[in-house]
């Protein structure tokens, strides 16, 4: 199988270019000096010279703040662009997976949504999201898998986890969220699972993300235990937080698929993102 990664720089992108080697595929890896997502006859044209089998596009505006003040920007790129990927896919006769947020839900539930649930996105950028997910359906209807993740960390990129590991060796104590509820996804999981939907290529909406939830809050004390950072964690609401674009309070996925990969517990994604800071940091020194 020969796979396609728009975005290929990115923290998803970087590991999941190492999965698709690992599960012995060719990979075509583009990045943004590449391709221009944006750039609908350009995509086209790469695309198609590249005669892949399955098109993953990890492309994408992830600055969830930043959109509220450039929404247009952030629906270019994560709707538009998104269009532009699975359209070339279609067209060349590729399969087409779109890489999606919990963000798409309002967050008023009190349990997990399903793949069906009533999408409702409270920001800027969870409404660039669904507007992708949108223009894939309606580019590739018959064949393309729209996978919804959240709260993404892995070794290749900025995240939360490497935030509180910076700030819990400058301080001795930090304030985090407690009222947000998610499921934290290792992107090494997350990229072993998509590769596996190419090969599968279920059609349709698939939820995937870290067995198990819990709060930022919480995520942040198993952090500090597991690295053996001597910093304190005081619980701090989404209100006190100010943040300029809204979060859903609680985002948690259901899976209901049974062609869906299963995940590991998120406490076992960051076992081993830990672990993989610490060999990134030893090859680093030598």
């Amino acid at each position: 199988m020969r796979v396609l990664i728009t975005g290929a720089e990115g923290m998803l992108g970087h590991d999941l270019s190492r999965a698709v080697r690992g599960g012995e595929h060719e990979v075509v890896e583009l990045d943004r000096t590449q391709l221009d997502v944006t750039d609908g006859a350009r995509t086209r044209e790469v695309i198609a010279k590249a005669r892949a089998d399955v098109v993953i596009n990890c492309a994408a505006w992830t600055d969830v703040d930043g959109a509220e003040a450039s929404e247009a920007e952030a629906t270019a790129v994560n709707g538009d662009g998104a269009g532009n990927v699975a359209a070339a896919a279609y067209g060349a006769g590729a399969f087409v997976i779109q890489v999606s947020t919990d963000y798409v839900f309002d967050g008023r539930a009190d349990s997990p949504y399903s793949e069906r649930a009533e999408t409702n996105p409270l920001s800027a950028y969870g409404r660039s999201k669904l507007a992708g997910e949108h223009a894939v359906r309606k580019a590739a209807p018959e064949a393309h898998a729209i996978v919804r993740t959240s709260w993404l960390f892995g070794v290749a990129g900025p995240n939360f986890v490497a935030t509180m590991l910076r700030l819990g060796a400058e301080r001795h104590e930090v304030t985090v969220v407690s009222d947000q509820i998610g499921r934290p996804t290792y992107t090494g999981h997350l990229a072993a699972a998509l590769v596996a939907i190419a090969e599968q290529r279920p059609i349709g909406v698939l939820h995937v993300a870290g067995e198990g939830s819990c709060s930022w809050f919480d995520l942040a004390v198993a952090t500090f235990e597991r690295a053996g950072v001597d910093c304190a964690v005081r619980p701090g609401s989404t209100a006190e937080l100010g943040r300029p674009a809204p979060r859903p309070l609680y985002s948690v996925l259901g899976l209901t698929r049974p062609e869906t990969p299963a995940l590991a517990p998120w406490q076992e994604g960051l076992d081993e993102y830990l672990a993989a800071r610490v060999g990134a940091a030893e090859v680093e020194r030598t």
